[in-house]
C-alpha cells in the first residue's frame, strides 16, 4: 500500500523535528564578554529543542542582551561596574600589558604585568560577589526564583555568582566551563600532576624540562594565591550568610553535578580526567554560510595564491600605530589577498593587497576554500572555527589564556607564535610564508588535525545537549561525582593513614630497640655471673 504524498511529507516533517516532551527550564547565570558568545551558541540550540530559559543578567551588562526572543532576560541591578563590562577599559588594559611586555622579561616586568591581571580579577570577582548578593537579599526575585521550579542551573565558574545562587536554590549544577576562578577547571577536581600538566600562565607544553616545571610550579602558586588570598575571601560573607559559614567558594564549584569542558584532546594535552567531564570542545563550530557579495569577490579575486584573513576578537581592534604599521607592511609583502579587521587610523604602509573592515564573518571566511592561513590573538572561539575548517595559524596572544592555548597549537604543529611586542617586518613575513608554503608541515599538519576533530561519533552539541537533558531528567548526575571535593587535604593525600602507618613504624622500631637493649643486658648480667 502507498503513502499519500501529503502523508509521507507529515511524517518525514515530525521525524525530523526535535521531541519537545523533554523541554524542561534552565537558570542560566552566564559571565559577560566573550563568554557569553559561546554560552549563547548553547542557548540558541536549547531553545531551538523546545527549553525554556531564564538568563540572569547585569544591567551594566556589555554584550548579553535584554531584548531577546530565545530566552527570558532578568536584569539585576548592579552599582558596582566590573571593568571586563567595559569596553573601553578592557582596550586600554590590553594596550598596558603590551606596554608591560615590553620590559623584556626583566622580574619587574613580570610582577607588573601579574599585578595588572590580578587586579583586574580581583575587581571582577568582588562585581560577581556583589551581584549574587543583590539577587539573594532581593526576596520577592528569590522567591519568584524559587516557585518557577527550575531543572537545573547552566553557568559559567569562571565568576562564581552562579554557583553560589544555584546551591542556594538546591538546583543540580551543569557547567559551562574551561577556566574556574583561579585555574583551567580539571584542576578543582581531577588529579593534576605539575610534572607533565601546565598550569595556566606557565607557556609550558606537556613535556616540561626542569626549568619548565619550576616554571609551571611557580604559576600553580601565583594560583593559589588568587584563590585563598582573593576570591575566596571575597565570595565567603555571602556564602556564610546564605549558604554555610563552613564551607567556602571553591567547594561549591567542585560540587558540580557536570563540566561540559570546552576542551577537544587534539588541542588539549592528554590528563586525567572524570567521570562527570563532557568534552564539548568545538561545540560552537558550524559549516560556513555564502559571504556578502562584496566580499566574495574580493577573495575570488585572489587567484591561485589565496587569502590571509586577521581578527584580534571582539576586545581589541587593533595594537597602536606602530604595531601596526608593521604588520601592513608585512602583509604588503605577499602574492596573497588580505582581509583584516582593525578599527582606527589606516596605516600608511598598507598595500593594495589589503582589505579593511571594521567586522568580519569569521567562521563563514575560514571555511571558504580560498582561505589559506588566520592570524589570531589565540581566543578560544577563533581557534576552534580555525581547526574545524583546516586553517593553519600564526597567533599574536595578548593575555590570559592566549599564550597557553597558542603554545598548544605550536605544540601540535599546526601554528607559530610571535611575541606581538618584538614584532618586526621581517619576521612578520618569514612567518607568513612558512605558514602559506606547501612544502612545510602547517598545512598537512592542520588537516589532519581538523580530520581527527570532526571525526567523533556524536557532534560536540549534540553531546552537550543530550547530557543537559540527561541531568534534567534524572534530577542531577551525583552517581558520576566523586566525593574527593568533601575531604580535608590531608584526608585527600591519605596524610593521615601515613602518619598512622608511620607511627606504628616508629612505635615497632622503638619496641624492638627496647627489647635488644633489655635482651642485651641480659646476656651480659649472665655472662657476669658465669665469669665470677
Amino acid at each position: 500500500m502507498l503513502l499519500h504524498p501529503q502523508i509521507f511529507v507529515l511524517v518525514a516533517f515530525l521525524w525530523s523535528v526535535p521531541p519537545l516532551s523533554l523541554a524542561g527550564k534552565i537558570l542560566v547565570y552566564p559571565v559577560d564578554g566573550s563568554h557569553w558568545l559561546n554560552m549563547d551558541i548553547l542557548l540558541r540550540e536549547l531553545h531551538q529543542r523546545g527549553h525554556k530559559l531564564t538568563v540572569l543578567r547585569s544591567a551594566n551588562s556589555w554584550y548579553i542582551p535584554e531584548n531577546t526572543t530565545h530566552y527570558t532576560p532578568i536584569t539585576i541591578r548592579a552599582d558596582h561596574l566590573s571593568s571586563l563590562e567595559d569596553p573601553e577599559y578592557m582596550a586600554s588594559f590590553l594596550k598596558r600589558n603590551i606596554d608591560i611586555q615590553r620590559g623584556e622579561g626583566s622580574v619587574w616586568s613580570f610582577m607588573a604585568l601579574q599585578k595588572e591581571v590580578i587586579t583586574l580579577l580581583e575587581d571582577a570577582h568582588k562585581s560577581s560577589a556583589e551581584m549574587v548578593r543583590t539577587i539573594l537579599e532581593d526576596k520577592k526575585l528569590v522567591k519568584i526564583l524559587k516557585e518557577s521550579k527550575y531543572d537545573l542551573m547552566l553557568t559559567d565558574p569562571g565568576f562564581a555568582g552562579g554557583v553560589i545562587l544555584g546551591k542556594y536554590l538546591g538546583l543540580p549544577m551543569v557547567y559551562n566551563v574551561r577556566w574556574i576562578t583561579n585555574a583551567e577547571g580539571h584542576f578543582a577536581i581531577a588529579p593534576s600532576p605539575l610534572s607533565y600538566i601546565p598550569t595556566i600562565g606557565s607557556r609550558v607544553t606537556d613535556k616540561m624540562s626542569f626549568a619548565n616545571k619550576m616554571k609551571n610550579f611557580l604559576h600553580y602558586g601565583i594560583g593559589q594565591y588568587i584563590d585563598h588570598l582573593i576570591t575566596r575571601p571575597l565570595y565567603q560573607g555571602v556564602i556564610s550568610e546564605h549558604i554555610d559559614p563552613n564551607t567556602n567558594v571553591y567547594s561549591l564549584i567542585q560540587g558540580a553535578d557536570l563540566w561540559l569542558m570546552r576542551v577537544d584532546f587534539v588541542f588539549e594535552f592528554p590528563r586525567p580526567t572524570m567521570p562527570n567531564v563532557v568534552y564539548i570542545g568545538g561545540f560552537q563550530c558550524k559549516a560556513s554560510k555564502p559571504l556578502p557579495e562584496k566580499l566574495e569577490k574580493f577573495v575570488e579575486s585572489s587567484g591561485e595564491h589565496g587569502v590571509v584573513i586577521m581578527s584580534l576578537g571582539s576586545l581589541l581592534g587593533s595594537l597602536g600605530p606602530d604595531i601596526s604599521e608593521v604588520i601592513a607592511s608585512a602583509f604588503a609583502r605577499l602574492p596573497q589577498k588580505v582581509i583584516w579587521r582593525h578599527v582606527g587610523e589606516k596605516p600608511s604602509t598598507l598595500g593594495n593587497n589589503t582589505l579593511i573592515v571594521d567586522w568580519l564573518p569569521q567562521n563563514d571566511l575560514l571555511g571558504h576554500p580560498k582561505i589559506k592561513a588566520f592570524i589570531t590573538h589565540g581566543g578560544t572561539n577563533g581557534i576552534y572555527e580555525a581547526i574545524y575548517h583546516g586553517v593553519p595559524m600564526l597567533g599574536l596572544p595578548l593575555i590570559f589564556d592566549q599564550f597557553d592555548n597558542m603554545i598548544r597549537l605550536e605544540a601540535r604543529g599546526v601554528a607559530q607564535v610571535l611575541d606581538v611586542t618584538a614584532l618586526d617586518v621581517a619576521t612578520l613575513t618569514q612567518a607568513l610564508r612558512d605558514i602559506l608554503d606547501e612544502n612545510q608541515p602547517y598545512q598537512k599538519n592542520m588537516r589532519r588535525m581538523s580530520s581527527l576533530h570532526r571525526d567523533t561519533p556524536l557532534k560536540p552539541m549534540d553531546s552537550a545537549i543530550f547530557w543537559l537533558e540527561f541531568v534534567m531528567r534524572h534530577k542531577g548526575a551525583a552517581h558520576l561525582r566523586t566525593e574527593s571535593y568533601r575531604l580535608t587535604w590531608y584526608s585527600y593525600y591519605c596524610i593521615d593513614v601515613l602518619m598512622l602507618i608511620m607511627s606504628l613504624f616508629t612505635a615497632v622500631c622503638v619496641l624492638l630497640m627496647l627489647m635488644s637493649k633489655a635482651l642485651l643486658k641480659v646476656f651480659v648480667k649472665k655472662r657476669k655471673s658465669k665469669k665470677e
